[in-house]
């Protein structure tokens, strides 16, 4: 606790420091365009390896093995499309949300109410996750069984963060988040190495290591969570579609890109992103059948916090309760700026997609938006405390999958349509998005994620019909084809004009700078 006493002292400092230069919007949502691609690029490492990444993935890994390291390579795989279809697209044509892009050449209204109420799903989704985690951790820190402790613990993180956004607004959560992931990387390699020596530096030797502790050969073969039936093989599909398709349109991820000064930077900082982001999923390898072969899967499985309790028992096998008191701040320090980072997005598009351009219709200055970004982060802040306190107990990388689900599907083919098809419709953008949220929204509702499984969240009840834990198999393509049917089903046409300038500013980034200055 002193350790993660002594992180969040360092990070408050460094954030009050950041807050002294937001006097703009552009300054609270976008750090004022300040950072360099590699800067960037670390930042977007920390706002991406969450505590699911750290926490649910080791733990899946230690659990089940090859089907546990799928995550790593479904979330690693996914930055690819983010950054060959997205990134510097998407960088050039907007300002400070995705709605920016989605409502450049459409009707400003309904495509932004509709882009701030996707954001907002998936950035809930989000926040449930780590919570769900900060809970679990601190449980088996602080030996706290107790729903109710938890639960206060689950508050302070709410509070830390929402100090954190409204003090320091983007800029003082990109300097959280690059120290975050500095902290993450260092800290697994640190263990990495530490289980690799304890075998030899010999891969073969921990991996028949991990078969002698959990007795089961299994552990090393594909099919050992998905290949159980049919069902489980189509549910491994689906979350495959969810995460490859997912990173491209996560709203805290894609406002990333407006932080950096061109679409150059925009690109270096994906280029590091990808870098920083694939040498600690080779980490999670080791550090999960490490976790298999020092541990057991058995023993993982019943510790307070359950799955997610890998990595930190793991610190406390290698190096007692002081590695286990380094890597549990880190691990909160990951929960901190990752949550930071989602309340900010979620306010951004509340303030600036709802309030300004909507209620206001552009007639706000930036100082009245900045106010309501602020107060916004007060309410996400409270609704996320609450909903962490209900998640408790659940796989954070299992509800990490579920937002990039509800993210691929009401957004991705909104963003892919909108800068690729030039007859692209308000209508089509508004069935894709609405038809994608609802049918992930409800085929999760009926899933046994919810209910009539062992380990739903509602437990005792069964409402299920839906039969897989993972709708992107249905809702994805659904949403691409509404969005489809829609814009040929439109009477209505778009401006051409409008279109061309789309076209040209996306794919040079002329006029984007002006734009933003305004």
């Amino acid at each position: 606790m002193v350790i993660f006493g002594v992180f969040v002292a360092v990070t408050l400092v460094v954030v009050l420091r950041a807050s002294r230069n937001n006097k703009t919007a552009a300054d609270y949502y976008a750090a004022g365009r300040s950072f360099t691609g590699p800067q960037n690029g670390t930042a977007i490492a920390g706002d991406y390896l969450s505590a699911a990444s750290f926490l649910g993935i080791v733990g899946a890994i230690a659990v089940n093995g090859y089907d546990g390291f799928l995550y790593s390579i479904g979330f690693l795989v996914a930055w690819l499309v983010a950054l060959l279809l997205v990134a510097e697209m998407l960088r050039n044509t907007g300002k400070f949300t995705m709605a920016d892009v989605l409502s450049f050449r459409l009707k400003q209204r309904p495509v932004r109410i509709a882009a701030a109420i996707t954001t907002l799903a998936v950035c809930f989704f989000y926040l449930l996750a780590q919570m769900a985690g900060a809970g679990g951790l601190v449980s088996l820190l602080m030996g706290i069984d107790s729903k109710v402790g938890q639960s206060v613990v689950i508050t302070v993180v709410g509070a830390l963060m929402i100090i954190y956004v409204l003090v320091g607004g983007m800029k003082g959560t990109t300097w959280v988040q690059i120290i975050k992931a500095f902290l993450l990387i260092v800290g697994a390699a640190v263990m990495t190495i530490w289980v690799l020596a304890l075998h030899g530096f010999n891969l073969s030797e921990l991996l028949g290591a991990a078969v002698e502790t959990t007795g089961n050969p299994a552990i090393l073969d594909p099919g050992l969570q998905y290949g159980k039936s049919d069902t489980s093989k189509l549910d491994f599909v689906s979350l495959g579609l969810a995460l490859v398709l997912g990173t491209a349109a996560l709203p805290h991820v894609l406002m990333r890109f407006y932080t950096v000064p061109t679409a150059k930077e925009a690109r270096r900082s994906v280029v590091w992103a990808i870098w920083l982001i694939g040498i600690f999923y080779l980490f999670t390898l080791v550090l999960g059948y490490g976790a298999a072969a020092l541990i057991g899967s058995d023993a993982i499985k019943s510790a307070p916090g359950g799955v997610n309790s890998a990595a930190p028992l793991l610190a406390f096998a290698l190096g007692g309760p002081v590695l286990l008191g380094l890597i549990s701040a880190v691990a909160f320090a990951t929960i901190l700026a990752v949550v930071a980072g989602l309340t900010i997005t979620a306010a951004a598009s509340f303030a600036h997609d709802i309030y300004a351009n909507v209620i206001r219709k552009g007639e706000v200055d930036a100082d009245g938006e900045v106010k309501v970004a602020r107060t916004t982060v007060v309410v996400i802040g409270i609704i996320s405390i609450l909903g962490g306190i209900g998640a408790q107990g659940q796989n954070v990388a299992f509800l990490v999958a579920l937002a990039f689900a509800v993210a691929a599907s009401a957004n991705l083919p909104t963003i892919i349509y909108s800068l690729y098809w030039r007859k692209f419709s308000t209508q089509g953008a508004l069935w894709s998005m609405y038809g994608g949220l609802g049918s992930a929204i409800v085929l999760i509702a009926f899933s046994p994620v919810v209910s009539g499984a062992e380990t739903s969240m509602i437990a005792g009840a069964d409402f299920a019909w839906f039969p897989l834990n993972n709708p992107g198999i249905v809702s994805i393509p659904l949403a691409f084809f509404l969005g489809w049917l829609g814009t040929v089903l439109d009477k209505n046409t778009e401006s051409a004009v409008k279109q061309a300038e789309m076209e040209v500013r996306s794919l040079t980034g002329v006029g984007a700078e002006k734009a933003v200055d305004h």
